[in-house]
């Protein structure tokens, strides 16, 4: 059976370590908030499925060797003649980067609810959605809109995490398409604003909106806060984990890290205390190194964190 079932964009990376402008030196990988996560399920030993689109191109070509290299399943990626997205990070002080984007009519905004469909066998134990996806273009929130209602009558547990980027779509316009889609959630990620944004009462404190979720019919409630960690909430209780003590070097990718890590714990059979604390244990890996998912762990690397500083494993 496949574990997790993802769907959405993946794009070519850049990394400047200067000021563009300048011609600073760039490195190239690969990125995109569900490759991340299927990356890091993939590593954590669960078999990850990703649906997604990317070019006929040698970016696409990048992408698709990335993702086999980690032993993601990629049986449902298409290619197409449309050119695969980018994205550029600038580092413009330590701990600030800008980042600009280059997917305007880029090959992963034609996904669409054939490509869901061609991916739905077997069907899977999780799966993962984003508000960035839904996004992109209307074929790629049908795709998830669709992904969604097959999953439900599946009987597949749904993780949405919310990830609004204000630069794809304002708050009102996310608001009106995530709103309805949490109806079918059983898992919703988000930070406090994010949150907020899909509750019915946007000002009113996070736990209470996290209450009203969980009457509307969502099972567990999952606020990132960021290096204060994360709560959880369900109707048997609010569990609390502060973040893990690490030296921060990049935090892009320390959400979807920590999805990985907590859909792994999920899909484990794990306690609460148990799924939250291997998701903040994850998202310390992402943090401590530098890109969207290349520091990502294996299974037998999660213990590390509790090794002393100057340690050499032999």
């Amino acid at each position: 059976m496949v574990d997790l079932l993802t769907l959405g964009e993946v794009l070519a990376s850049l990394r400047a370590d200067g000021p563009v402008r300048t011609a600073g030196r760039l490195g190239l990988s690969v990125a995109g908030a569900e490759a991340n996560v299927s990356i890091g399920l993939a590593r954590l030993g669960h078999l990850a499925r990703y649906v997604g689109v990317v070019g006929d191109d040698q970016l696409g070509a990048l992408a698709v060797r990335t993702l086999q290299a980690e032993g993601v399943d990629i049986s449902a990626l298409r290619r197409s003649g449309s050119a695969t997205g980018i994205v550029l990070f600038e580092r413009r002080l330590p701990g600030v980067s800008r980042v600009d984007y280059h997917r305007k009519s880029s090959a992963g905004t034609e996904l669409s609810a054939t490509d869901v469909d061609r991916a739905w066998d077997p069907a899977p134990r999780i799966l993962h959605v984003t508000g960035i996806t839904t996004a992109l273009s209307d074929s790629c929130r049908e795709a998830v809109l669709h992904a969604v209602r097959t999953a439900r009558a599946a009987g597949t547990t749904v993780c949405l995490d919310i990830n609004h980027r204000r630069r794809l779509w304002p708050a009102d316009r996310a608001r009106a398409v995530l709103q309805p889609l949490v109806d079918d959630v059983d898992i919703l990620v988000g930070s406090e604003e994010e949150i907020a944004l899909v509750a019915a009462d946007p000002s009113a404190p996070v736990d209470a909106q996290a209450r009203e979720l969980l009457s509307q019919g969502v099972a567990e409630v999952v606020v990132k806060q960021g290096a204060d960690g994360a709560t959880l909430y369900r109707s048997d209780g609010t569990t609390a984990q502060p973040a893990r003590p690490v030296e921060a070097v990049d935090p892009v990718g320390a959400g979807d890290a920590f999805v990985a890590g907590y859909l792994s714990a999920t899909l484990d059979g794990l306690a609460p205390a148990e799924r939250l604390a291997r998701g903040v244990a994850v998202g310390a890996f992402a943090v401590a190194g530098v890109g969207d998912w290349e520091g990502l762990p294996t299974r037998d690397e999660l213990d590390l964190l509790a090794s002393p500083d100057g340690s050499v494993i032999r």
